[in-house]
């Protein structure tokens, strides 16, 4: 009996390893299909696992089920070497977290294993400070419980995605619907509807198929939306059916001449078309190949002919390495975008960037208005009226909403201290002035013994900010305040004294600085510039012109071989003559002054009784540098 019971334990061991293994090969092969809702039913009773459990967290991730991918991602963590697992894992964890908005394991997650140290609450404090506006926010009315998303301008109408289409068969990926593309109107005042909803074109909508994304040329008749391609290719030994974008024509009312654009491909993706405001840019989100993450923002130069030039990535101040989708150019090509990759709220925010000088700057997030801690996206605006419309599941489905916008009343200022860029200490009494970008003086201060300085500016503005100390060398940072997201602008000026920077400049114990050159010499009673004295002082004239603020005092003296008088105004001359020689070479005169002490304050004080080397000491010319 003992051995017929082992026989059967062995056999049902056996037979439960056989339905396991059937089981897991099953799901992973729904899972690498994308099937990911019934991946996630075989997973839920499989043995949990390290790797059943991040696979089931993965389903319920990429279907935006907040609650049930943390719950999953939180047994692995806790169940598993943390130094085993992936990157991937961590920003999936990381960004389930958010979403949930348990933002401080958030932080956490991303200091200690995304090499990222943020401070959430820090962050939508500074976001609310700095963003250029402040929005209200409604979802339209009408929508149902279905999937909708993605507005393009349609003339008086909007188009948008929907999986409102239920005699579509449902897709795996999440057990709904295709998509289709729906046009209507939007009713007029606070509580605004979708009205007159229709399908778009029967030659746009292709059943089995997913249509999303449109966006129209101003005159109607060209249109650009994203479509998945029909057939499966292997990317990554997974098969994956593509996205492309399309371009359709207007003609005699009726959509014809559907095509995929030229730069579309059967092994990446290209999506989310978006026009620029002079129609000669297609941007767009992509996986091509050199993309910086998951999805990287792009554009593409239009001819007038139609034909497209080669796709131009817009760099790391958009994109991440990770999702960057859903681009807007506004009519000043300031670009709106959704990203999981940038600091956030959670899964996709919305995000701008400023164009200038021929790139774009940093992106700066719209803050929790606009943004929850699930995704939000697809964001478009009519700038002359400050109102448009965004996408969000943040009431647990893709839905529309639509906003007003106004510029907020933002302060700007710049701040800093002032300190000795050689010893790093603080210069009390330091001027900082804050000059236009025409150099004009706005205004300016001196600091106290802290050393601090705070200035208010303007938005969109350029500016120069100096600081001044005498016997410093003035140092000029430049900035602006043009939109980055920063309304605060810390800058350091760090100023360099003149006995630093040159080594003919000396400070003596008198507690006076000095220019230190070689003596100029003048003949007997006479006070013309010998050609000696003028290569001495041509040393001078240089260092000056270096240096436009510096001001300083002419002060020639003599021995006292000669009556008091006679060498008091023979050193005025001489001092005067020097003085003289360095207006004519170029230096203004306001910056000069000059001084004749006579005998009255000798190097080597030895009356009458001086050597020929002494008196040719105390005969002498020194530069006193006042500021």
């Amino acid at each position: 009996m003992k051995i017929l019971n082992l026989y059967i334990g062995i056999i049902v061991f056996l037979f439960g390893n056989l339905c396991f293994s059937q089981s897991l090969k099953k799901a992973n092969a729904l899972y690498e299909n994308r099937a990911y809702l019934d991946a996630a039913e075989i997973y839920e009773q499989l043995p949990k696992t390290a790797k059943t459990l991040e696979k089931l967290g993965d389903c319920y991730y990429f279907n935006a089920e907040i609650e049930k991918a943390n719950k999953a991602y939180t047994e692995v963590y806790n169940k598993r070497d943390q130094d085993s697992l992936s990157e991937d894992f961590y920003f999936k964890y990381f960004d389930v977290l958010k979403s949930a908005k348990d933002y401080f394991t958030a932080d956490q997650i991303s200091v200690m294993y995304l090499n990222n140290p943020i401070h959430t609450e820090n962050f939508k404090r500074l976001v609310k400070q700095i963003n250029p506006y402040t929005y209200i926010l409604n979802k339209l009315g009408n929508q149902g419980s279905v999937s909708n998303f993605g507005v393009g301008y349609f003339g008086n109408k909007i188009v948008f995605a929907s999986t409102k289409n239920m005699e579509s068969p449902e897709y795996n990926w999440n057990k709904k619907s295709y998509l289709d593309l729906y046009e209507a109107t939007v009713s007029e005042g606070d509580d605004k509807q979708l009205d007159s909803i229709i399908a778009f074109s029967k030659n746009i909508n292709i059943k089995d198929q997913h249509e999303s994304s449109a966006v129209f040329t101003k005159d109607g008749k060209t249109m650009f939306f994203s479509r998945n391609q029909k057939k499966r290719v292997a990317i990554d030994s997974n098969k994956v059916a593509v996205v492309s974008i399309f371009k359709a024509q207007l003609e005699n009312n009726e959509w014809q001449a559907i095509e995929p654009v030229s730069f579309s491909s059967d092994s990446y993706s290209t999506m989310h078309p978006a026009l620029n405001s002079e129609e000669d840019k297609l941007y767009f989100s992509s996986d091509m190949p050199n993309s910086l993450g998951a999805f990287d923002i792009y554009y593409v130069d239009m001819a007038a002919d139609g034909s497209f030039g080669t796709p131009v990535n817009l760099g790391a101040a958009i994109n991440t390495a990770h999702r960057e989708q859903f681009p807007f150019i506004a009519k000043d090509s300031t670009l709106y975008f959704a990203s999981n990759g940038k600091q956030g709220l959670g899964g996709l925010d919305i995000f701008s960037s400023k164009y200038e000088e021929n790139s774009y700057l940093e992106a700066l997030n719209l803050g929790e208005i606009i943004n929850s801690e699930t995704d939000d996206f697809a964001f478009v605006v009519r700038d002359a009226l400050d109102t448009g419309y965004m996408s969000s599941n943040r009431g647990g489905i893709d839905q529309i909403y639509s906003f007003e916008r106004t510029p907020a009343d933002r302060q700007y200022f710049v701040e800093g201290l002032v300190t000795d860029k050689r010893t790093g200490e603080l210069l009390p009494n330091t001027v900082v002035t804050l000059f236009d970008n025409y150099g004009d003086i706005i205004t300016e201060i001196t600091v106290g013994e802290d050393g601090k300085y705070k200035l208010e500016v303007k938005p969109n503005q350029s500016y120069q900010l100096e600081g001044f100390q005498p016997k410093y060398i003035p140092e000029t940072k430049y900035f602006d305040t043009n939109d980055r997201g920063n309304i605060e602008f810390n800058i350091e000026l760090g100023i360099e004294s003149y006995n630093d920077a040159e080594e003919i400049v000396n400070d003596r114990e008198d507690g006076n600085t000095y220019i230190e050159l070689e003596n100029i010499y003048f003949d007997f009673a006479k006070w013309d510039i010998k050609p000696q004295a003028a290569k001495t002082l041509d040393i001078l004239v240089n260092l000056l012109k270096k240096y436009p603020r510096m001001e300083i005092q002419l002060g020639a003296h003599t021995d006292s071989r000669s009556s008091f008088e006679f060498n008091m105004d023979l050193s005025e001359k001489r001092a005067a003559a020097t003085l003289e020689y360095l207006v004519e070479n170029g230096i203004p005169r306001k910056r000069l002054r000059s001084k004749g002490y006579g005998e009255t304050k000798p190097l080597v004080n030895c009356g009458d009784d001086c050597t020929e080397t002494e008196f040719s000491i105390n005969r002498r010319c020194e530069f006193l540098i006042l500021r």
